[in-house]
């Protein structure tokens, strides 16, 4: 009887489990969209994307931005979800580049995207912000070939380019504790606490998390190329909110 109890007692403690009942239907929609890579939908499992771009609220009309957006995942999803009045802007650090001028973008492929490069310290976005998504790249403002005050400064533009109420999600790998960010530049990780402090200093308030991404398993000590943890990091899902 004493094990039924505390068995119940843990399932009333712990959060409720995220599953697709929990997407709502435009999100659903938008994964489906035929135009998305095959290879993007295979992907889906793992990275839980329905779940993820919930936690943003996106709405008919929103701005939004997709920063480090690399092979355009998110912005792919993010596009419909706006429509035709909202608009999306995917931007990819200059640093992290290899476009060349007249390379076809997703500005191609969608109307209401709009593709920027720049050095990461010179982030901005043509218009104020509802949301910022940025997913398994916050480690990246800590390599050593920068300078250690570029999360900071990206924060603080970040920050600038929402609007009040706006939305950072930040989705990254997790790394034991490391307040020095010495760790991001071997094992692409991030100290989880070390990046919302960061990211807290800037102005935001942290506003929620989804442990959807959470494996217990990893150990937290390996490169995320690693065979051993490739696809299987730990990472946190954090919400981040512009007061006002």
């Amino acid at each position: 009887m004493k094990l039924l109890v505390t068995t119940a007692l843990l399932a009333l403690a712990a959060p409720p489990a995220a599953g697709a009942q929990t997407v709502p239907a435009s999100i659903r929609t938008a994964l489906a969209d035929p135009a998305r890579p095959a290879a993007d939908k295979e992907r889906d499992a793992a990275r839980h994307p329905g779940e993820i771009v919930s936690m943003l609220k996106v709405k008919p009309g929103g701005k939004v931005a997709d920063f480090v957006m690399g092979g355009g995942y998110w912005t792919r999803i993010l596009s419909p979800l706006v429509g035709p009045k909202g608009h999306v802007y995917g931007f990819q650090p200059a640093e992290f580049s290899k476009a060349k001028p007249g390379d076809p973008t997703l500005a191609d492929e969608y109307k209401n995207v709009s593709v920027g490069v720049a050095p990461f310290a010179d982030v901005s976005f043509a218009e104020p912000l509802d949301a910022i998504v940025t997913v398994q790249n916050w480690h990246d403002l800590h390599l050593a070939r920068f300078a250690p005050t570029l999360g900071k400064t990206v924060a603080g533009k970040l920050f600038a380019a929402l609007k009040p109420g706006g939305v950072l999600l930040v989705v990254d790998h997790v790394a034991a504790a490391d307040p020095g960010f010495a760790v991001p530049d071997n094992l692409h990780r991030i100290d989880p606490a070390a990046a919302r402090a960061e990211i807290e200093s800037a102005g935001f308030k942290f506003d929620g998390s989804l442990p959807i991404l959470a494996n217990p398993a990893d150990p937290h000590t390996a490169k995320v190329f690693d065979p051993s943890i490739r696809g299987k990091t730990d990472q946190f899902v954090y919400r981040f909110r512009k007061p006002g």
